[in-house]
């Protein structure tokens, strides 16, 4: 017949139930807690410089992209210059209806040459542009660049905090991961 027994709590299980029942969460569960809030910050973040640092590097191909293009309008535009030059030397050189030929070559080289023109400055005036967003989009980012540092070193802390139980560490954490998301505000804003 199996005996009705009752459990004897030791002093130290007592303890523990006490502390389970009326402290509350201790340091390790606010340090969990603020890790786990860290790490979802962090990414976001990590997103942020990512998705600004591909963008920046898209506008700064397309720029010189466009500069390319410009100098090749800009060396035809010179080719152009060029055969002028030579149409006109051949009209000075040339007599009767030659003469008039290679005028009419000169002009029509001319007319060319101002298309040409347009287009080679249009084309650098559009790789300024697209240069000066990238520099735009890299400046915050390097702001940002620092906020992910201070927030993976607070993540650090933080794991330090929970292995020592230093409450001093837990607020450096604490402060550096301030720090870090007052640095990802300045990179956004």
């Amino acid at each position: 017949m199996p005996s009705e027994g009752f459990h004897v709590h030791g002093a130290h299980e007592h303890a523990l139930e006490h502390h389970a029942q009326h402290e509350g969460p201790g340091l390790a569960q606010y340090v969990a807690i603020f890790t786990a809030i860290l790490a979802t910050l962090g990414a976001m973040v990590s997103y942020h410089v990512s998705a600004t640092q591909n963008e920046a590097m898209m506008l700064k191909n397309e720029a010189v992209l466009e500069s390319t293009q410009a100098s090749d309008q800009w060396s035809f535009y010179q080719a152009k210059s060029t055969k002028g030059h030579l149409m006109s030397l051949a009209a000075d050189l040339a007599t009767g209806g030659k003469r008039a030929y290679y005028l009419d070559q000169a002009a029509r080289y001319e007319s060319q040459k101002a298309q040409i023109k347009a287009q080679a400055e249009a084309l650098d005036a559009k790789s300024h542009r697209s240069d000066a967003h990238s520099q735009t989009l890299m400046r915050p980012l390097h702001r940002s660049e620092l906020s992910l540092s201070l927030i993976q070193i607070a993540i650090s802390l933080a794991s330090i905090t929970a292995l020592t139980r230093k409450r001093w560490l837990f607020y450096l954490a604490g402060t550096a991961a301030a720090g870090g998301l007052g640095f990802a505000a300045l990179s956004i804003l």
